[in-house]
């Protein structure tokens, strides 16, 4: 007898995961919001076109604002599909986007989700992605029913790394050699949460 990855969980006592989409959500700095095509000069101008930021990323600096117009208008397509995850980082206080941060993978099989972020090297060292991660990982959590999240990255930028700790994941190790990124190919470090560990 054939039996589905859902009854699969079931009868393991897991819990299906929910999806629902990318929804609003708000902390105290920041909006998590839908992209729209007129993110499309923030987006270029406060991170995407510095390769500070890119460093280390899988996608190259962009170099005009049409690479900007491309992903934008791919991921508000995409928005239809419950399964994706895509937040633009907007900052209350000056009210445009200065980042991105999303689900770059998921498995319901094992109800877990890996994260991606970038945000512009202005805005680094000040918590804002440590709150921004915290606020998506929350709503995995409770409002979508993942069990584990989890979030890689190379080795050489370890204040990547230094959020996802601040967030409470734990280090599970590194895969050498087991990546590609602006560097070439790189060494990855991993971390994860499990629901249980929030206590």
């Amino acid at each position: 007898m054939k039996v589905s990855a859902c009854t699969f969980l079931f009868l393991m006592g897991g819990k299906k995961m929910e999806h629902k989409g990318t929804q609003l959500i708000e902390t105290p700095r920041l909006i998590l919001r839908m992209a729209q095509m007129t993110d499309a000069e923030p987006m270029l101008r406060n991170w995407a076109s510095d390769p500070e930021v890119t460093k280390f990323l899988t996608w190259p600096t962009y170099q005009s604002i049409d690479s900007a117009y491309t992903i934008l208008d791919m991921w508000i397509k995409e928005y239809e599909k419950p399964d994706f995850y895509q937040w633009m980082i907007e900052l209350k206080e000056i009210g445009e986007p200065i980042g991105s941060i999303s689900v770059v993978h998921h498995r319901d099989d094992i109800a877990e989700a890996e994260i991606g972020y970038c945000i512009g090297q202005s805005w680094w060292h000040k918590g804002i992605m440590t709150e921004a991660l915290t606020a998506v990982m929350q709503f995995l959590f409770t409002e979508v029913g993942v069990n584990r999240i989890e979030a890689k990255h190379d080795i050489n930028n370890p204040h990547s790394g230094g959020v996802m700790q601040k967030c409470g994941m734990k280090y599970e190790g590194t895969s050498r050699a087991s990546d590609r990124n602006n560097q070439g190919i790189c060494d990855i470090a991993q971390y994860a949460i499990l629901r249980e560990d929030l206590g």
